[in-house]
This record gives C-alpha cells, sequence and structure tokens, in this order.
C-alpha cells in the first residue's frame, strides 16, 4: 500500500492538485445542476458549490408499468462530494417522481465469461461483474480497447457464441428468463445498410421482415422510429447515394441502424459502439437523440470507448471496465469522485472519459517508455508517468470496500428479490410475408443497383457478340461441326466464368443476411427463396438477349422451338453459375479468395467438359469421375448440340448421308436419343436447387456461427497481444 500511495502522489501533477476540488471557491456558474427529469446539460470543468447530497431509490411497482424516484438518506461514499468535490444533483426532500414506462430492468451479478483457450474455457473476457440498468435511463460499459466490453454487451443480450461459456445470472425483471423476441434490441458495432434504398424505404421493408399485421399499420411504426432518430429531413434519401446525390455521412448511417430496430418498439436496447467512427459533432448529436430516445421510458446499455465532455453529462450510470475487472459501477459524476477517492482526481482542463482511460489503459506505458528521453523537457508527461497495473489495483482496490459497491449489491437485490411479470414474446411476421418482402426489396436493389445485374448484362450481350462475329458465316457443311461445337463451347464457358462480376453483390447479399438473421428477421430459407425469385427476371433477360445475338450470328437452326430450347438452357446454366457463385461467396465470405476460387473451379469444369477431350477417353480416376459429372458445363453443351444436331444429316459425296450423331462422334459425346436434350435440361434444373440445398446447410450451420467466433476471436488475440 505504501507502493501504491507513493505512485499515487507520483501520479498527481500540480495543475491537477491546485485544481482539485478541495482546493475550488464554489461559483455561481456551474454546469453540473440540472432540473429533475430534464436532460444533464454538458458538463463544464468549472468550479463547482458544495451541494448536500441524495442518492435516488428506485421501486418498481408490482404490475411493472411505473417506476418511482425517491430520495434515501446520504451515502457514506457520496457524502464525500461534500468536501468540495463534483456534485450530482439532488431532489427536493420526498418528492416523488412517476414515469410510465416502455422499459425494463435488467440486473446481472457475479458475471464471468470465458472462451476457448489452450485449456478448456480458460480464457477469461469478463470477470465477476455486477451493475444493473433501469427504464428510462442510459447506462454505458466503458473502458480501453479489448477490456471486454462487446464481450459484456453480448452477454447480457444472450448474444455469445457457441465457444464461450457465460457464468454468472443476469435477471430481467427480477427473472432469469431469456429476453423473448421483440423484446430487445441489439445494434452491433459494424451493421450493414443497404444503399441503394431511401431511409424510409429501408426502414419500412424491415419493419415488414419484423412485425405481423397489414402493411398500413407499419407505417406508422416507421415514422415513429424515423422522429425517435431524428432522422426527418433524410427520410427520403438514398442511404448510399448515386451519381446526382450525396449518401448519409457516418452519423446519419449509425442511426438509421439504431431506428431499424426500433420499428419493434424494444423494452432494452443494445448498442455496440454507438460513436464508432464519428466525429465530436455527430457523437454529440447521437447522444442527444439517444438521450431523447430514454426519456421515453426505454432501457439504453451500450459501450463506448471514450467520449467528449458533453458527452459524458449525458451518461446516467458507468461501467468501468479494465482487462475484463470492473473497476466501477455507478453514477457518472460518483465516478469522478471515486477516482479522487483512490487518488486519481480529474484535472479541471481534462474530459473525465480521457482521464478515466488514461489511469487504466496499459498502452500509456509504452507512451512513457518511448518518450523518457526528452519527457523531463515536458512538464505535462511527467504527470502520468506511474506504473498503470498499480493504478488498476488501486482502483479496483477502492472500489471493492466503497459504498458505490454495497449500493450496487444493495440494488441489485432490490431488483431480483421479487420477480415481475415476464416480457412477452412479440407477434412475428410468416415465413411467406417475408419472402414476399425479400423479393420485392431485392427487386428493387437489383434494379436501381447497376453493378448486380445491368453491367453483366452489358457484359454478356457484348461477349455474346463477339463470339457470334468470330464464328460467323460456318454454313451447315459437314466441315463447320467442329467449328460449330467449339463455339457453343466459347459461348458456354465464358459467358459463365463472366458470373465472378456478381461477387460483389453476392457478399453484400450474405452480409446483410448475417445481420437480419442474428436478430431474427430472416431465415435461411426465406433468405434463398427471395434472392431467387429476385434473380429470375434479370437471369431470363440475360439468357434470352444473348442467346438471341449469338444464336443468329452463328446461324444454328431457324426453329421457334429449337431457339426456345436454347434459350431455356442457357437460362438454367446462368441458374447453375448463381448457386455455385453463391456458395462459393458463402465459403470464402472475401472477394479476394471467391473470386480466385469461383475462377480455378470453372477452369477445372472447363477442361473436363468434354471440349479439349472426349469425355470418354478422359482420364477416370478425377478428371472423368466424378469431375466430368459435377461439372454442369458439360450437359449444357451436350444439350445445346443434341438440340442443334440430333434429327439433321449431311451429305458426304453425292450419293452417301450421314446423321448429325454421326458427325459428331469424334468431336463430343452426345446421345442419339431425341429426349436426351431433355434429360441434360433436367439435370441442369436439378444441379441449380442442389447448389441452393448446400447454401442453405452452410447457412444454418456455419456462417453465423463462424460470424460470432471470428469476432470473438478476434477480440480475444487482440487482448493477448494487448497484454
Amino acid at each position: 500500500m505504501e507502493e501504491i500511495q507513493s505512485q499515487s502522489d507520483h501520479y498527481r501533477s500540480p495543475s491537477s492538485s491546485v485544481s482539485s476540488p478541495a482546493n475550488r471557491v464554489p461559483s455561481s456558474n456551474f454546469f453540473y445542476s440540472r432540473k429533475p427529469g430534464a436532460l444533464r446539460q454538458p458538463i463544464s470543468f468549472v468550479d463547482s458549490p458544495v451541494w448536500d447530497e441524495t442518492d435516488i431509490e428506485v421501486k418498481v411497482d408490482e404490475g411493472g408499468d411505473s417506476i418511482n424516484a425517491a430520495t434515501t438518506p446520504p451515502s457514506p461514499s457520496l457524502s464525500k462530494i461534500n468536501s468540495g468535490s463534483l456534485p450530482s444533483p439532488s431532489l427536493i426532500e420526498r418528492e416523488v417522481v412517476t414515469r410510465k414506462i416502455a422499459g425494463a430492468s435488467i440486473a446481472w451479478k457475479d458475471l464471468t465469461v470465458t472462451i476457448k483457450g489452450k485449456r478448456k474455457y480458460s480464457d477469461k473476457v469478463v470477470k465477476s461483474s455486477h451493475g444493473y440498468a433501469l427504464p428510462g435511463t442510459m447506462t454505458v460499459i466503458m473502458g480501453p480497447a479489448k477490456s471486454g466490453k462487446s464481450t459484456l454487451l453480448r452477454a447480457l443480450a444472450g448474444r455469445l457464441p457457441d465457444s464461450t461459456r457465460m457464468y454468472g445470472e443476469v435477471f430481467v425483471k427480477g427473472t432469469r428468463r431469456h429476453m423473448p423476441y421483440g423484446s430487445y434490441g441489439y445494434v452491433d458495432r459494424e451493421t450493414t445498410l443497404i444503399g441503394s434504398l431511401t431511409v424510409r424505404e429501408f426502414l419500412y421493408y424491415s419493419a415488414l421482415l419484423q412485425l405481423p399485421g397489414f402493411f398500413c399499420q407499419r407505417r406508422s411504426v416507421v415514422e415513429d422510429a424515423i422522429d425517435a432518430m431524428s432522422l426527418g429531413d433524410y427520410a427520403n434519401k438514398l442511404i448510399g447515394g448515386n451519381c446526382y446525390m450525396r449518401g448519409l455521412r457516418s452519423g446519419e448511417r449509425r442511426r438509421v441502424s439504431i431506428a431499424r430496430e426500433l420499428v419493434m418498439r424494444p423494452h432494452i436496447l443494445f448498442i455496440d459502439e454507438p460513436l464508432y467512427h464519428l466525429d465530436s459533432v455527430s457523437a454529440l448529436l447521437m447522444m442527444v437523440t439517444l438521450k431523447k430516445l430514454a426519456t421515453s421510458g426505454c432501457t439504453l446499455i451500450f459501450t463506448i470507448c471514450q467520449s467528449s465532455t458533453e458527452v459524458f453529462g449525458l451518461f446516467d450510470r458507468i461501467c468501468l471496465l479494465s482487462n475484463g475487472k470492473t473497476l466501477f459501477f455507478g453514477e457518472t459524476l460518483a465516478c469522478l469522485q471515486h477516482f479522487s477517492n483512490a487518488g486519481f482526481p480529474c484535472p479541471i482542463m481534462q474530459s473525465p472519459s480521457d482521464h478515466f482511460l488514461r489511469a487504466i489503459n496499459t498502452e500509456f506505458d509504452r507512451i512513457i517508455a518511448m518518450c523518457k528521453s526528452w519527457q523531463d523537457n515536458h512538464g505535462d508527461l511527467s504527470s502520468v508517468s506511474m506504473d498503470t497495473a498499480i493504478a488498476i489495483r488501486t482502483i479496483e482496490t477502492t472500489y471493492r470496500s466503497s459504498a458505490d459497491a454495497a449500493a450496487v449489491e444493495s440494488m441489485i437485490v432490490k431488483l431480483t428479490e421479487k420477480e415481475g411479470p415476464s416480457l412477452k414474446r412479440k407477434g412475428m411476421a410468416g415465413n411467406a410475408t417475408r419472402v414476399a418482402v425479400l423479393t420485392w426489396r431485392s427487386l428493387l436493389i437489383m434494379s436501381r443497383e447497376w453493378k448486380y445485374y445491368w453491367l453483366r448484362l452489358i457484359l454478356y450481350v457484348f461477349l455474346a457478340l463477339c463470339i457470334g462475329t468470330v464464328f460467323s458465316g460456318l454454313g451447315h457443311s459437314l466441315f463447320s461441326v467442329m467449328r460449330r461445337v467449339a463455339a457453343i463451347f466459347v459461348f458456354v464457358s465464358f459467358t459463365s466464368l463472366l458470373g465472378v462480376a456478381g461477387v460483389p453483390s453476392q457478399l453484400k447479399e450474405i452480409k446483410i443476411y448475417t445481420y437480419e438473421e442474428s436478430n431474427q428477421h430472416s431465415g435461411e430459407f426465406v433468405f434463398l427463396l427471395g434472392q431467387l425469385f429476385a434473380s429470375i427476371p434479370f437471369l431470363f433477360l440475360i439468357s434470352i438477349s444473348s442467346s438471341l445475338v449469338f444464336y443468329f450470328l452463328i446461324g444454328l437452326r431457324n426453329e421457334f422451338s429449337l431457339l426456345m430450347y436454347f434459350v431455356l438452357n442457357f437460362f438454367a446454366c446462368l441458374l447453375v453459375n448463381e448457386g455455385l457463385l453463391l456458395l462459393v461467396a458463402s465459403i470464402c465470405q472475401n472477394i479476394f479468395w471467391s473470386v480466385l476460387s469461383f475462377v480455378s473451379i470453372h477452369v477445372i469444369m472447363m477442361l473436363s467438359a468434354g471440349f479439349f477431350r472426349i469425355r470418354s477417353a478422359l482420364p477416370r480416376p478425377a478428371w472423368m469421375y466424378p469431375i466430368s459429372y459435377i461439372a454442369f458445363h458439360t450437359y449444357s453443351i451436350q444439350g445445346l448440340l443434341e438440340n442443334e444436331y440430333i434429327g439433321t444429316s449431311f451429305a458426304v459425296g453425292q450419293v452417301r448421308t450421314i446423321s448429325g450423331y454421326e458427325a459428331l462422334g469424334n468431336v463430343y459425346d452426345i446421345s442419339d436419343d431425341s429426349n436426351s436434350k431433355w434429360k441434360n435440361l433436367l439435370v441442369l434444373f436439378v444441379m441449380a436447387v442442389a447448389y441452393k440445398v448446400l447454401v442453405f446447410i452452410l447457412l444454418k450451420c456455419c456462417i453465423r456461427k463462424n460470424h460470432s467466433v471470428h469476432k470473438l476471436f478476434r477480440c480475444t488475440q487482440n487482448r493477448k497481444d494487448y497484454k
């Protein structure tokens, strides 16, 4: 303790000691005072008067519909504020404020989260955390990077991956039950929005995916969400913008992602880093908007790394974490007093969050070590030259023995001693409705996003034009057979290879699905059906336009039935190709590896399609079995050749004729059965369905699990480096 005290004394700078609360003279110009029930004013570190301190006792009625706040005797810990430190607001003696709420209280006790390490579940990410959140308040989980903030938030929301273990108890309205669908909302740090939709359209489709009932009933919910997040000026603006209009900025996008969860009108809203990538003005606007949302009764819990002084003044309670340990939980102003009691008073010109993170972030030790050579010439650095590990241990020890920790334990007991009414599960949109909504939304996106299918349509037609002009004027003699086979092979292979242009759009679709599925807005079956139905019109448009250009330039048989088969065959080929592309994108989930894998698979399929070497002559291991049988090029080309040559004949000299089947005997393997082309077409459609089934299994078993595990592993690995 002597070492700790000496380090604490060394931590104080002359400026901080002079400006410490005990040495200030109360002034009438202060910013901490506010009227009960009003928004907190931004904190400014000017002189503050001495206040008579009171605690607020929260009583939740049995019905769970209202909350009473009444004054209680002064807390031993908070009474120290009267010695001259920063005060928190007081209420009039015995005044009772009643507020109707839509939120729900949540409390957690001795919460520990472990993940799989070298030894089974040996790495503790969160260690014995205690705390609570009340309706109509904002509770912030603050700490340096990789301190366990997001993991604690996920644990409270019940969204931890399977690779973790949670110990301890989480109570919602005094019960240990999980929160049902619609009772809470969760906004991740990085969310995927649809840039080709306006804000109102995006929220409207989100409401259709989440809520049951008629379409007209969703509009009022959407307008309420727009008003709650102050998005009225941007409601008809495209999220991503276009060549004529700028898209939304990061702060507005963040509010849109929060508004998406508000359409369910949740009791509790969890937000991971609401100020992520926001400047100071956007951050303040975000916090003021969330404060307004909290005053409506919603329980807000979110994480944050640090904030400005004005933003800090809007918080109600703070949970301070470092390396998974809770260093403080309580009122934001009491946190300032806690640090002062531990020997680390906040300098007058420094933001509270910056001061907290400076004291508990071990990264500052590296900065001090780097700057030791010129530290003597900079007095500011001498005030922060203590060992951060000692500071963390001091703050943690002070908190455990303080009245603030006892007050938290007491409040948790009050919130959990009597079970309140459980949260009811809200209605969910039916699968048929969701399929229809996703189909219509995808159609709208594809029609507006030129990179989805319009660019591919231009590329396909251009490629068909190039191939057609190269192989034009072949005639219908026996010598044209080999060249026409080559033309069909090049057309099928190269147009299928052009499907690589759809990799970015497929990856974006998967990201949108991952987020919506994690919040139960969508499902694997619904996602695949909606995407399939939406892509059919565009794929058919591509197939018929490209086929017409190629068919007549090459000079294939001029019969309508044969032309329609060619179009259907190429359409089925595109369907199979889209399924293969979605499967590759779902496995790789990276644009580089998706493109590389897709092109490599196509090259292997092209080699085994029977053009470079007749299929029956291919080496049986691998190339013939199974590659030639799973290559859709084989069935597409074979069906097109059978469509063109079965039933035809070629003159050999003046007397003898041979059939089209015989003419192709040494060029390509086909069947002489007139129904063989329809069997090949059926195989193509079956392969399209098979790829969708494989994607369904992959999404069901792996995608969401791998997404959560990857995020947690990345967080843990960074924490190990941090140590």
